[in-house]
């Protein structure tokens, strides 16, 4: 990050214009620095949001939305996805570097070594009810995985960070799979070190005592994929939520917990199941005209749910990933010709096609694709948001991280712009 320039503010009736520096990142939009705006004019900005303003500066994750480009450490999306599973992602996002033959079998090591829980937290779930959401349950569990390593809670501790990054990343599978076991009655499975990440878990979540799961290699690849996709997207809602928890000194399962919390939101975390949901609404294929057409109607609160993004306004790159693998898990399974999938295919075609779509760049987002995929799965769209979760835990604690270590990093305090009352003096109660 390198200041070049300077910008200049006037306000009206303020004498000397406020001078403040410029800076540049490696790629992006320049930032203007106002942290000393408010010493200078005795204002503040006001962007609520903050979709205008730059909270932290980071080496991670870099987006830009008009080009449809997404970089993990530099590296596109795509040949990340393509190329790596999702553990070397893993690497890759808290270590800044691919890593080489030696480095991925220590780090692969070190996360299987750690994937079983403590026993006395297996309890937890009982305290919950049985209809519970999962991500009600992540939310109590993660948190309280801090109550059994206190005797490390030094963040300014690198071994204590590292160590905690692989608890976490290597544990969130094993909870998110007793998560969905405990709500159908069934027992937990535990981790079988021979297999791999993506392959324990859909053995923790399909299999039971009674018979040997077998993983299908197709399907383990498609969750791989998932996970590698919403691994990390640079400072979204609750990427900020956690370096804001974590600007306070808290330790790590309560950011991550923080950070679970946040993503539960239907605006962040719920998109793709709500995708399910439009989908089992709209209920055929001979229906679609009539919901396009609602769709369309300013008037009518109908929306098509995973079309369009935020901050994308070209094509999502993990969209065009995403509709790969959600075409491979569904000739593997023999599922096109299955209602629900046969209605997204054809839904995903007239978005592709009609003007009226690409003129507002209304492209198929990661979660149409990816909640389609779940199902596929066998994945209960409860459970979506949970395994949203689990892959986005490494870009949490890989953020959570370079924050402690940011010597300009302080604690989160927004500003506000008060529109309440102003200073009056309380009557006594016997006089109002």
């Amino acid at each position: 990050m390198t200041e070049h320039t300077t910008a200049t503010l006037s306000l009206t009736g303020n004498e000397i214009p406020a001078e403040l520096p410029v800076l540049s990142g490696t790629m992006g939009p320049d930032v203007i620095d106002i942290r000393a705006l408010h010493k200078k004019t005795g204002a503040f900005t006001y962007d609520p949001g903050f979709t205008s303003t730059a909270s932290c500066s980071s080496k991670i994750t870099f987006i830009d939305g008009d080009k449809g480009i997404l970089l993990y450490r530099g590296y596109p999306i795509e040949q990340v996805a393509e190329k790596c599973d999702f553990l070397e992602a893993c690497y890759l996002l808290l270590n800044g570097e691919l890593p080489d033959g030696r480095e991925m079998k220590e780090f692969v090591n070190s996360i299987t070594q750690h994937t079983l829980v403590h026993e006395q937290l297996t309890h937890f779930f009982n305290g919950f009810r049985r209809d519970a959401h999962p991500m009600a349950i992540l939310v109590g569990v993660i948190g309280a995985m801090s109550a059994f390593y206190h005797e490390s809670m030094d963040v300014k501790d690198e071994e204590f960070r590292k160590l905690s990054a692989i608890r976490l990343i290597a544990k969130m599978p094993t909870i998110v799979a007793m998560c969905h076991k405990y709500s159908t009655g069934l027992p937990f499975m535990f981790p079988k070190n021979s297999l791999g990440y993506s392959e324990n878990f859909m053995r923790m979540l399909h299999g039971t005592p009674c018979d040997e799961y077998l993983p299908n290699p197709v399907l383990t690849r498609a969750l791989d994929r998932i996970l590698i996709l919403h691994a990390d997207h640079e400072q979204n809602a609750s990427t900020s939520t956690v370096r804001l928890a974590g600007s306070s000194g808290a330790n790590p399962y309560a950011c991550v917990a923080a950070g679970i919390a946040c993503l539960w939101g239907a605006a962040h975390g719920g998109a793709n199941e709500a995708v399910l949901l439009m989908l089992e609404e709209i209920g055929d294929v001979s229906r679609i005209d009539q919901y396009i057409k609602r769709a369309k109607d300013k008037e009518d609160s109908f929306k098509l749910m995973g079309f369009g993004h935020r901050v994308y306004k070209n094509f999502d790159p993990r969209a065009i990933l995403m509709r790969q693998t959600c075409h491979e898990v569904l000739n593997e399974l023999g599922l096109h010709d299955d209602k629900l999938f046969k209605l997204a295919m054809q839904l995903e075609k007239i978005a592709l096609e009609d003007e009226y779509f690409i003129a507002k760049k209304l492209y198929p987002n990661v979660d149409f694709y990816s909640g389609i995929v779940l199902r596929a799965l066998g994945i209960p769209t409860d459970l979506f948001t949970a395994i949203f979760a689990m892959a986005r835990t490494v870009g949490w604690i890989a953020q959570w991280d370079e924050m402690i270590t940011d010597s300009e990093q302080k604690i989160g305090r927004p500003r506000q712009l008060y529109k309440g009352a102003a200073k009056r003096d309380v009557v006594p109660i016997a006089n109002r």
